[in-house]
């Protein structure tokens, strides 16, 4: 008898749906894929072509697809605004959940929630319903006996990994400074500007990675003290009108004396460069600071030269394929996920308190709890 295998639904066909969809589909041997949807006919077509031969189903509507006979798994990859939703529905379909990240573009905006972001009605994303992250970690919460995942896609990366053993050995000492970033290459098609009116923001979309590494190294239980940022729209000014920027620094500090400073960029030139620098009080540990596409060098008469990877994905490959084994494992085993669902919330909070500080001009401040407290201007 054949070893069973996880039924897999993917939802959303874009980018990353269907990469997504391709992983699940030829690697990822414990997995089957056996249905995907996504309301757009260019991306219907495309399925048409790569999943339904391979007996994947085909639906436009993500509620008809959950319903599926004998489904046992959803992969969200669909828009930024409809993962919260999309997951909680999972969950009450009974189904396990490895939703792409962020959770949402908001967070629980409740008095006295610890580390509650408070959004003035006059925001850009005014618009957005709050609570959505906080209600799929308790809709989770309720079903105890599903997988639910935040796809954060650098905590599987063999990097990142060996980084963070060897500072968890002691080998740089108490890690007190974290630096990282994110840099697209420039997208000159306007991608980026039509992407910004639901992204959530350059903090949220761009930085979320790298606010999860911080709380990865730093410890999920790291409470942030203050946060402060500030952007500029160098080649790309239509994006002001959403509120955000093409390059962007935030800097969060953590009580316990502990900092990080995140950089997002969408105007690389050479191609994909995400790194990122762990500094101890011993030594400090470098991950990609020189990034590299393969292992050619070009010896020109102009000088040597290497090309680096053109995308997000030609950088991390490996670790999305990685990503989808062990989350169809644990789905199978009933073993326990690499990280909390919690801490997705977590990196949200802070993605939006960054986005807020790019807005108002204004440092925000946190006490000890966690909960925002306000100080008197200079």
């Amino acid at each position: 008898m054949p070893p069973r295998k996880l039924q897999v639904a993917i939802a959303g066909l874009g980018r990353m749906g269907a990469r997504h969809a391709m992983h699940f589909l030829t690697r990822t041997p414990r997995a089957q894929l056996v249905a995907a949807c996504t309301p757009d006919e260019s991306e219907l077509a495309w399925a048409r072509i790569h999943l339904e031969p391979n007996g994947v189903t085909l639906y436009k509507e993500y509620d008809e697809m959950i319903k599926q006979t004998g489904l046992e798994a959803v992969v969200i990859a669909s828009v930024t605004t409809v993962h919260a939703e999309q997951a909680i529905k999972g969950m009450k379909a009974g189904l396990h959940v490895l939703c792409e990240k962020p959770l949402s573009t908001s967070v629980e905006v409740v008095s006295g929630l610890p580390f509650s972001v408070v959004l003035s009605s006059g925001s850009w994303w005014a618009n957005v319903d709050a609570g959505q992250s906080q209600s799929v970690v308790d809709a989770a919460k309720k079903r105890p006996d599903l997988k639910v995942m935040c796809g954060f896609s650098r905590r599987f990366d063999a990097s990142y990994r060996d980084a963070y053993e060897k500072m968890d050995s002691g080998s740089i000492g108490r890690p007190s400074v974290f630096r990282s970033q994110t840099c697209d290459k420039l997208d000159p098609s306007g991608f980026f500007v039509q992407y910004a009116q639901f992204s959530g923001g350059i903090f949220v979309d761009c930085n979320i990675h790298d606010i999860d590494l911080a709380l990865w190294f730093f410890g999920q239980d790291s409470v942030v003290k203050s946060v402060a940022a500030i952007g500029i729209t160098a080649v790309q000014p239509e994006l002001r009108k959403y509120g955000d920027v093409d390059n962007g620094i935030g800097m969060v500090e953590f009580w316990g004396g502990k900092m990080a400073y995140f950089y997002c960029s969408r105007m690389m030139a050479a191609g994909q460069h995400d790194m990122t620098e762990i500094i101890g009080t011993e030594g400090k540990l470098t991950v990609n600071a020189n990034p590299l596409g393969t292992l050619v060098d070009m010896y020109e008469d102009n000088g040597i030269r290497r090309e680096i990877p053109q995308h997000y994905y030609g950088r991390f490959e490996q670790a999305f394929v990685t990503e989808a084994n062990e989350f169809t494992a644990a789905c199978l085993d009933n073993t326990k996920l690499p990280f909390k669902l919690t801490g997705a919330v977590q990196a949200v909070k802070i993605g939006c308190a960054l986005q807020e500080s790019l807005n108002s001009g204004k440092k925000i401040f946190f006490d000890e709890t966690g909960r925002r407290i306000e100080r008197a201007g200079l």
